[in-house]
């Protein structure tokens, strides 16, 4: 005797196509997640010499940029500024927020693209830094950038900080080797760069003869 076909039921038939459409929603998901830049160097500092380097104003001005403001504790400002004689918004990493810390063990925080890039620089990405000892002077700083988009605008941006953290993490290892970054150069350039563009000053108007007086 053949046997009949039994039609699952419908709460398995409703199950199933969930199962199906969160599988469908999650594959381009944690494909977008695997997206990241992933840099690493190991300096010659203590911990505490590491985390201020990268969570004080004098800190990031020792290896990273000209300018800083920072407010240490989640939801107070990152800005890095690469041009603080710029206008506010085009400085470099104008506001920017940390999102945690864990102190001297990690801090994440939210990051834009460079000026020349207006299709995407309004948009926010995520930077996460973490750090480990290796020894009594010597700790491992781990940077992971994330949150990226794809085609356009989003690809020049994620190969340009592709080498400018590879640029960043170098700066922080000779900032222990060496010393802290001498900006005086920079701002030097900086300033002439401005000046440059800068519209021709008019002239003001000379002042107008005063008026004979009328009897």
């Amino acid at each position: 005797m053949k046997r009949l076909f039994k039609p699952r039921p419908a709460w398995q038939r409703l199950l199933q196509a969930i199962v199906v459409a969160v599988l469908a929603l999650a594959a381009p998901v944690a494909a977008s997640a695997e997206r990241a830049i992933e840099k690493s160097v190991e300096v010659a500092a203590t911990i505490d010499q590491a985390w201020d380097a990268w969570t004080t104003e004098p800190g990031i001005v020792s290896f990273m940029a000209p300018g800083a403001r920072i407010e240490l504790r989640p939801g107070g400002l990152f800005e890095v500024y690469f041009d603080p004689l710029a206008p506010a918004g085009d400085r470099g990493a104008d506001d920017m927020h940390l999102l945690a810390l864990q102190p001297k063990k990690m801090l994440s925080f939210t990051w834009n693209a460079p000026p020349s890039l207006p299709e995407v620089r309004p948009q926010r990405t995520v930077v996460i830094v973490r750090f480990q000892p290796v020894g009594d002077k010597a700790v491992r700083v781990t940077l992971h950038h994330t949150g990226w988009g794809d085609g356009g605008q989003w690809e020049q941006a994620h190969a340009y900080f592709e080498r400018a953290w590879g640029n960043v993490l170098a700066s922080l290892k000779k900032r222990f080797e060496s010393g802290p970054v001498d900006w005086s150069d920079w701002m030097a350039q900086l300033r002439k760069a401005h000046q440059a563009a800068a519209p021709p000053a008019r002239a003001e108007p000379a002042p107008a003869e005063p008026s004979p007086a009328k009897p």
